[in-house]
């Protein structure tokens, strides 16, 4: 199936850490002045000023709070650890409500000392307890797999196959999954494993694989620098029913050093080229 250019900037959303660089006040300015349409906060753009008055400077600015980033890192080698990333992922579901983000992307966690199974497990278990809160709050969780590179001490949900085999187990409408392409493009199964997910899709992030990769997670592309058939990514994702945004989320040491100005700029002409 042919899959269409992206014609406009009506899908368009930009992280924060994208323009890591900027504050949140810079990255809302930014953004609104470029036509950017939405907006994906991380939780450090909120600490300056606190989330109370983020909320305020977001809902002023017009742009669609599309999620908060991130919760998750649910393993831990001891109860006391687990217990504080609890704590920690209910104040990110708090955070989340008072900004009006609809979805906390989970980036998941594991311990390097213990097997991935535990890791898991424990992910599973924390995503449980803390999904009561986030369905009384209205918030939704998407359970973002992470690159097998990142298994020792990110993620153990490293494909959409595991992110699935969780959100099924726990049955919940609350819960669901992040597709992106950085991380998933590798796997021969995404494509059935995307159809599998279907409206449980929440949320869609784009860049690209540079090759060769210079750092392991800093060194994120734009779309079109590198390996990734993100439009064919995007097409799979779209017969499922998403018509949601299309999120740009790059780690990169190269581009946070150049003007972020004329970066959000080149972000612009690769999502309408590549995305």
């Amino acid at each position: 199936m042919a899959v269409h250019a992206l014609k406009d900037l009506s899908r368009l959303c930009i992280h924060t850490m994208t323009t890591k660089p900027w504050s949140l006040g810079q990255a809302i300015d930014g953004y609104t002045r470029v036509g950017v349409s939405g907006i994906t906060v991380w939780r450090q753009a909120l600490a300056p000023q606190g989330p109370v008055d983020s909320a305020r400077m977001l809902k002023d600015s017009g742009l669609k709070v599309v999620s908060l980033c991130r919760g998750g890192f649910f393993p831990g080698r001891t109860a006391t650890e687990r217990a504080a990333a609890l704590d920690d992922n209910r104040r990110a579901i708090e955070e989340a409500a008072t900004i009006g983000a609809p979805l906390i992307v989970l980036v998941c966690g594991a311990v390097p000392s213990q097997p991935l199974e535990e890791s898991r497990k424990q992910i599973a278990d924390g995503i449980a307890a803390v999904l009561p809160e986030a369905e009384s709050a209205g918030v939704k969780l998407g359970i973002e797999p992470l690159h097998p590179m990142y298994a020792d001490s990110r993620s153990a949900v490293n494909t959409m196959a595991q992110a699935n085999d969780i959100v099924e187990a726990i049955g919940s409408p609350f819960l669901g999954v992040t597709v992106d392409v950085f991380h998933l493009w590798w796997d021969p199964s995404l494509q059935a494993e995307i159809r599998r997910a279907g409206k449980s899709i929440f949320s869609f992030h784009v860049c690209d694989w540079r090759t060769p990769t210079r750092d392991l997670l800093n060194d994120r592309g734009l779309m079109g620098e590198g390996c990734i058939d993100i439009r064919r990514i995007r097409g799979w994702v779209e017969e499922t029913g998403f018509d949601g945004a299309v999120e740009v989320e790059i780690f990169s040491d190269e581009y946070w050093a150049q003007d972020q100005a004329a970066f959000l700029e080149k972000i612009k002409a690769a999502y309408l080229e590549h995305s």
